[in-house]
Parts: C-alpha cells; structure tokens; sequence
C-alpha cells in the first residue's frame, strides 16, 4: 500500500519520487527533478521513506557529469628526421635565364637538359632521394627529353608527379639509395 510521503520508483522507467498525493488508484509523485508526475498504484513499487532521498539539486555537478573527459595521451611517435620538403626545379627558361628572347629553341632546350643534368648528379652525390621537375605541358619535348636522360641513368626511376601540386607538366625523379 502506496501512502503520502513514500519514497517510490516507476517499474517501466528510471524515474524516483516522493508520493504528494494519493487519489484512489492514482497516485501523483513528485521526482527528484521536481516534477509532478501521476501514475497508477500498480506502476509504481515502494523503496523507502521520504528521508533516504537526496532532493538537493547541484548546478555543478550536473554539468561535471555532462562534460566528456578528453583524453590524456602525448604523441610518443618520435620522427628520427625532420621532415624535409621535396625539392622541385622549374625548367621553364625564363626561371633559368634573365634575356631568352634571342635564344633558339636548341638553345633553350640545351640550358633545360643541362639543369636538369646538374640537379641530377647534385641529387645523386647528396644522397636526396626524390626530386621534382616542372617541365610544364607544352608540346612534351622537354618532358621526352627529360625521360631520355633519366632513362640512362641506373638506380633512378621516375613518373609524373603530383597530379593536385603540379598538374600534368611534372616528373618525380627517385634515386635508390645504394648501402656500402
């Protein structure tokens, strides 16, 4: 038997209360949250007296109990390396000389190749395992003339860059390091 100031759950929900009011098979409660809320007698199950509840309501607590904790943790991977940028050389010639305007095409295309050739044997002596060149699209000489050279180079194997970087006018050159 229900009575006024008995302290009770509901059976179906997770809702706690203190009975205010008891009209023949309902029963009107308050919850720990305030609220009154009316139940039939049979919903609900008796668990104690009105003075086992704790109906003191703290601000802080809720929102400490909301809050999710963010994770402790430090990054323990260690680089053994800095991360160095990959090394791109344009082979446009108006990067490589101040006046091509009286330079012939054979000219020109011999400045390229020999820039190239230089950045190549500097790649290779410094041991940098990857280089860039921008040879832009044009009508493809100075990329077939790039992939003649790098074809007669062993231990060197390239492919268009970058696609989102570059654009279709790049060609990544790797060297495969030899160990002595």
């Amino acid at each position: 038997m229900i009575t006024k100031g008995d302290k009770v759950s509901v059976l179906d929900d997770a809702i706690d209360g203190v009975v205010v009011d008891v009209q023949g098979n309902e029963v009107t409660i308050e919850t720990t949250d305030g609220f009154n809320l009316t139940f039939k007698s049979n919903e609900l199950i008796k668990i104690g007296n009105t003075n086992d509840m704790n109906f003191s309501f703290n601000k802080s607590q809720v929102i400490a109990e909301k809050e999710i904790p963010k994770p402790n943790y430090t990054n323990t991977e260690k680089k053994s390396k800095k991360e160095i940028p990959v090394p791109d050389f344009d082979l446009h010639i108006e990067k490589l000389v101040k006046n091509h305007k009286s330079l012939s095409n054979y000219d020109i295309l011999t400045i390229q190749t020999e820039t190239a050739k230089r950045h190549i044997e500097f790649a290779i002596r410094n041991r940098i395992p990857k280089i860039v060149f921008i040879h832009g699209v044009g009508e493809g000489i100075l990329k077939s003339e790039l992939d003649f050279m790098l074809g007669r180079y062993d231990n060197i194997s390239f492919q268009d860059a970058n696609f989102q970087k570059y654009g279709s006018g790049a060609t990544e050159v790797y060297f495969k390091q030899n160990v002595k």
